[in-house]
This record gives C-alpha cells, sequence and structure tokens, in this order.
C-alpha cells in the first residue's frame, strides 16, 4: 500500500543491486532545495528521511569546511554527522526523525527513530530474510511475514546486527527527581521549544482548543513569531485552528483564547454522523484499534483536510504536557509522589503508540505536519528532572493539575493568558469537541454489534479482547484492513480510567470495574477538584493507555516499500 498521503510534494527513489531507497517528501524547510534521497559529495552515502532537525544549522556551520552541501534540507546534516562520527552521531541531532542511511562503500545501513517515537516507524522481515523499515505499517504488511514497532529512541545497525537504544536520559530508570522547581527555568525551556519549531518554508499555524497547553502553544508563538524568519516570508499575523460539534466546549474555549491573542482563527464543525463515516480512513490511517485513540482522532483527522485546504502544511499543537505533568485528572488520586513519578514516566515512554501516534497519522493523512513542543528533548529533561511534589495536586497549598507549568506561566506584567484561562481544568480531546461525539459512537456502535457477537468475542478475538461494543467494532475494522497477528500486536491493550496505564488503575478500588475510557468517571467522582469546577472546560489531548544482512531501509514523510540485500 502506498503512503504517498505523507508526503504528496515529490518521491523519491534510489537501486544499489538489491538494496532501495524511496521517500514521498511534505516539504517543510527548502522546498524548493530539499528533494531526497540526499547525499554525499560522491554518492556513496545515501539518506531517506521523515524528520525536522532544529539544529540543523548549527551543524551545518560545524562541518562547513569539511562537508559540501548539495540542498537546503535540515536533513542533510545527518550526512556529515554519520561521516564524522560514525553510528553514533543520533543523539547530536535536536528534532524529531525516521531515517535510514545506506553506506555503499561497506553495504551497510542504519536506520533510527526519534527520542519518544513522534515520527512513526515500523520494522519487518521478508520471507526470504530482507529487513523492511517503513513510516507506515500498511506498507509492510502485504510483503512481511512479521513487523513490528521500530521502538523510539534506538537505532538499528545491520553491521551490529540489531537494535540498541541511543536515547539514555536520567529518568528512564524512574529514580525520583530531587530538583527544585524553578518557574523561569521551567519558562524558558518551554519558550525555547516553541521558538525552534517555528523553522518553516511554509504557511503554519496553531491548533488550539481552548485549554492549558495548546494556549500555551499559541500564546508563545504569538508572542515572538515577529523575531522569526518565518515572520520575514509570512508576517506575524497568526492563524489558529480548532474542531468540534456544534457549541462544544472547545468551541467555546478557543474562541476567548483566540480573542485574547489577536490570532486569525478558524472554527471547523463537524456532526456525529460526519465522525462515524469517517472512522473506517481512521483506523486505516491510525493503524490502530485502541477506543480513546480513535474517539480523539477521528475530529482531528477531519480538521486537518480543512487545514491542508486552506494552504498551511503545518501546525503546532500541544501534545505531551499531560504525561510530562501528570496532567490527567486521575493523577489527583496518585497515593504520594514516588507513584506519580513513575506513572509520568510510563505514559512518556508510552507515548509512541498514543498521542504521537494520534497526531501524527491522523494529521499526516492529509499532508499536514504537526510540531509538539511540550516533547522537545530539552524540555523533557526539565520537566522530568523536577522533584515530582512539585506538580501533585495539594488543595491546601491550592494547586491543580499542571500548576507548575501555569504558575510559570502567570506574568503580572506581561500576561500570556488571562488566569481564568490559564487555571482552567482539562478535559480530555475527545470529550472537549463535545460530549454528544461520545455518545453517539456509542449509541452506533450498539447498533452494530449484537450481543451474540459480544458473547463470542473471545473465541474471534483471543488477543486484546474487545470488553464492549464500540472496541469490537473497531476491531472488526481494523481486522479488515490488517489482518496479520503482528498488526494486531502492534496496539497496546489494558485497563484504563481516564487516560491511565493499567498500573495506575490500582489507585482506587472502584476504577476496576470501570470499562469507560472516559475521564467522566474521574470529574464526577473527583472531590478533590471541587474547588476548581467554576474553571470553564477546556481540552486537552488524551492519549488512552487501554486499549539477517538482509533489508529494506524504506523511509519518509510517506514511506515507500522495496527490497534491500547487502
Amino acid at each position: 500500500m502506498g503512503l504517498k498521503h505523507r508526503g504528496p510534494d515529490w518521491s523519491g527513489l534510489y537501486q544499489c543491486e538489491g538494496n532501495f531507497l524511496a521517500q514521498q517528501r511534505l516539504a517543510i524547510v527548502s522546498p524548493l532545495s530539499g528533494d531526497q534521497p540526499l547525499y554525499n559529495a560522491d554518492r556513496t552515502i545515501v539518506v531517506v528521511a521523515n524528520g525536522e532537525i532544529y539544529n540543523h544549522k548549527k551543524i551545518r556551520k560545524q562541518f562547513a569546511s569539511k562537508h559540501t552541501f548539495s540542498t537546503g534540507s535540515d536533513c542533510e546534516v545527518i550526512i556529515p554527522l554519520y561521516e564524522e562520527y560514525g553510528e553514533d552521531f543520533v543523539d547530536m541531532l535536536d528534532g524529531v526523525f525516521a531515517f535510514v542511511l545506506y553506506d555503499t562503500r561497506t553495504k551497510t545501513y542504519m536506520a533510527a527513530r526519534d527520542a519518544i517515537g513522534v515520527n512513526p516507524l515500523y520494522m519487518g522481515r521478508g520471507s526470504d530474510g530482507a529487513v523492511w523499515i517503513s513510516s507506515e505499517m500498511k506498507a509492510l504488511n502485504e510483503d512481511c511475514v512479521k513487523f513490528e514497532i521500530f521502538l523510539p529512541g534506538h537505532l538499528y545497525s545491520s553491521a551490529a546486527g540489531g537494535l540498541r537504544r541511543w536515547y539514555k536520559p536520567q529518568w528512564f530508570a524512574e529514580n525520583v527527581p530531587a530538583t527544585p522547581y524553578q518557574p523561569l527555568v521551567l519558562r524558558e525551556a518551554f519558550e525555547k521549544a516553541v521558538i525552534k519549531r517555528l523553522m518553516t518554508d511554509v504557511p503554519f499555524g496553531v491548533l488550539l482548543s481552548g485549554g492549558l497547553d495548546s494556549s500555551l502553544v499559541a500564546s508563545v508563538t504569538k508572542r515572538h513569531l515577529i523575531e522569526t524568519e518565518a515572520a520575514e516570508k509570512f508576517g506575524t499575523e497568526l492563524h489558529s485552528f480548532v474542531v468540534g460539534l456544534e457549541g462544544s466546549p472547545d468551541l467555546i474555549a478557543a474562541r476567548e483564547v483566540a480573542d485574547y491573542l489577536g490570532t486569525i482563527h478558524h472554527e471547523f464543525h463537524f456532526t456525529v454522523q460526519d465522525g462515524i463515516d469517517a472512522i473506517e480512513e481512521v483506523i486505516y490511517h491510525d493503524e490502530t484499534y485502541d477506543v480513546t485513540t480513535i474517539r480523539a482522532s477521528t475530529p482531528m483527522f477531519l480538521m486537518a483536510r480543512k487545514i491542508k485546504a486552506l494552504g498551511v502544511k503545518m501546525v503546532l499543537s500541544g501534545e505531551g504536557s499531560d504525561e510530562l505533568l501528570g496532567g490527567y485528572l486521575y493523577f489527583h488520586f496518585a497515593p504520594n509522589k514516588e507513584e506519580f513519578h513513575k506513572e509520568t514516566c510510563r505514559k512518556v515512554k508510552a507515548l509512541h503508540q498514543y498521542d504521537c501516534l494520534r497526531a501524527n497519522k491522523a494529521t499526516s493523512a492529509w499532508g499536514l505536519e504537526v510540531r509538539v513542543p511540550f516533547l522537545d528533548k530539552d524540555f523533557i529533561n526539565v520537566a522530568m528532572s523536577m522533584d515530582p511534589e512539585w506538580k501533585m495536586y495539594n488543595a491546601d497549598l491550592g494547586r491543580i493539575e499542571k500548576w507548575i507549568m501555569r504558575k510559570a506561566f502567570d506574568d503580572e506584567e506581561q500576561p500570556y493568558l488571562p488566569k481564568h484561562i490559564l487555571y482552567r481544568q482539562k478535559e480530555q480531546f475527545s470529550d472537549g469537541v463535545g460530549y454528544n461525539w461520545i455518545d453517539g459512537l456509542k449509541a452506533f456502535t450498539e447498533q452494530q454489534v449484537s450481543d451474540e457477537m459480544m458473547k463470542n468475542a473471545a473465541k474471534l478475538y483471543p488477543h486484546n479482547t474487545p470488553v464492549n461494543k464500540e472496541a469490537y467494532y473497531y476491531r472488526m475494522i481494523f481486522e479488515r484492513l490488517f489482518p496479520q497477528e503482528s498488526a494486531r500486536e502492534t496496539v497496546p491493550w489494558g485497563p484504563s480510567i481516564a487516560c491511565s496505564t493499567p498500573a495506575a488503575i490500582e489507585w482506587v478500588e472502584q476504577w476496576k470495574a470501570s470499562h469507560d475510557p472516559s475521564g467522566r468517571l474521574i470529574a464526577s467522582h473527583n472531590s478533590a477538584s471541587a474547588n476548581h469546577t467554576n474553571h470553564a472546560n477546556a481540552n486537552g489531548n488524551c492519549a488512552h493507555q487501554a486499549n539477517g544482512t538482509n533489508g529494506v531501509p524504506v523511509v519518509a514523510n510517506g514511506t515507500a516499500t522495496g527490497k534491500m540485500e547487502a
């Protein structure tokens, strides 16, 4: 299956003996000169990449006297780094990426994926032992006898013969940190993360739900846009986008924030039927049967199509904050800071299967790129090295969820946001676009799946058995599109409440009996939040934690497939 949807701007192909590299390009940086594959001067090293390397100009200066750059592509810096340091250079890249590099001199190749897994990547084996690598599973499922997720923060080396982790931050060990909260340090790290993501040669905007995370992204972007090269090309007006059912919480909240910031605001409406009609396409592009991912992806998928139709090719979004900072409402019930911190670690490690997957694939379906400042490596290091006591809900001290971000951006002299927005309680994305969306999905799937079908669910789907009719309906579609055992094994599963991991279900006895992943159970029972219900609802983006020597390196902003023999 082709992946031209991910990169409609250019198709590139390289062949050397039995080795193939192919790429579909979505041109964001240097659209006129960055076509791939990319080569070194004598064309002995070949790279295909899906990525944004935010420190590429610094690296270019470093190698100006040693390397002749032939394009303006930010990903070309991968080549001189490899020539200088071999395979041990990946941590020097500041950005998000999935790439394959082939060295014709040694007939070896390497592949790597960014730290958190913002950009998707899969790896498989053909019946002849060939290795296949692709940005999406759909490019592998017809040619590979087995395939799996290419783990974030890892690289594959044909020379060394396997995967190894290149991303090794201190927080990965899940030891509880002790660094005190420094609001200005946190604020500066986030502002830098946003500013570096304004690197673009095409029109862009921000996704604005009106919740804390997207509002801060929009506010910082608006404040610093005038300082960037993007402003010289496209001016200082910022476009913002929101999607929801008529009268939904997101539409109301986003409109208020957009008015305050002075953005050119675009409000997209959809109906429950619009969403239902799109579900099969969403599952095809997302490559998952996870209930909350599909719920949240569908309005995002519909919105992405409208945004691309306006001529915008890149947007900034607020994914990752809730995982890093313990922003989901269920974190209020963490029994101690040790459990709180371990849960944030588990959530961040799993992002590639949930929010990152949703944000990337639901938008890439229409050739739109999403950038996520909260998942900047440097910002993650600041956020995850902080004593988790500061992140925890504390009614006596007046701290609600994500208080550390709210406090860091609570500037009396030059306010980033009005206080009632800055201290507004979060709402899950799929709930925020309109409560009737979830209720409509449940009602629809109730009609599509009979009680008899549910009785036989365990026989038909012994792996990750659906626990309700909505999950069963999504699974039916997924199995039709991706019938291989390897495909169903890429989707994680387990009990969850309001985006919790299965481990956090143990915090509250009554959660164990619920099969509804929505955050409503938390909201209705969360007396700890009672003092904050006067704040208007706004959404955050929920990631539901539930539910040889031969090879084919094929990566892209879309990915094609081929066959590679070393």
